[in-house]
């Protein structure tokens, strides 16, 4: 039995059905070390501000031109564990000791084995932490969050086999 080297899946277009990935399949990369406990990350985004103005003369019309750039805060929970260095990151950070940081999000494919898309947070670092509610009659895994603050976003379109 020969095995077909795997080709791109096919663009979507009118006819053409793609499926979009899957939430659950991704990976954290932090200072190029993949970090496997995170189970949720929220709040990746940017948003251009608009800058409204009217023409010398011409009042009927209002343009609008690009603004300033600002990138959302990332939240990440993951399940407590005996590992601090989350901690002392935002320790660092409390202490006047800011340790900036990049950090890549990858979406892997469904099967987990390449990724599809990887973001890049730049200068990063952490700026909120939120510990895990404890209840002594619940069943529930001790989740904690961190947010990460961030200079820039980039989008790395070159996929990285995974690690």
């Amino acid at each position: 039995m020969s095995v077909q080297p795997s080709t791109p899946a096919p663009a979507a277009q009118p006819g053409n059905v793609v499926d979009p990935y899957r939430a659950y399949n991704f990976k954290l990369v932090i200072q190029g070390v993949v970090q496997g406990h995170f189970t949720k990350v929220e709040g990746l985004g940017m948003k251009i501000d608009r800058i409204l103005y009217r023409s010398g003369g011409e009042n009927s019309t209002v343009r609008v031109i690009p603004g300033q750039v600002e990138y959302t805060p990332v939240t990440l929970k993951y399940g407590l564990t005996d590992s601090t260095e989350m901690l002392q990151w935002l320790f660092k950070a409390a202490n006047g000791q800011v340790e900036r940081r990049n950090v890549s999000i990858a979406m892997l494919n469904d099967s987990g084995s390449a990724e599809v898309r990887r973001w890049n947070l730049l200068g990063a670092w952490l700026c909120e932490w939120f510990g895990a509610p404890l209840d002594a009659l619940g069943k529930d895994l001790a989740i904690e969050s961190v947010t990460i603050a961030y200079d820039r976003l980039e989008l790395d379109d070159a996929r990285a086999p995974v690690a």
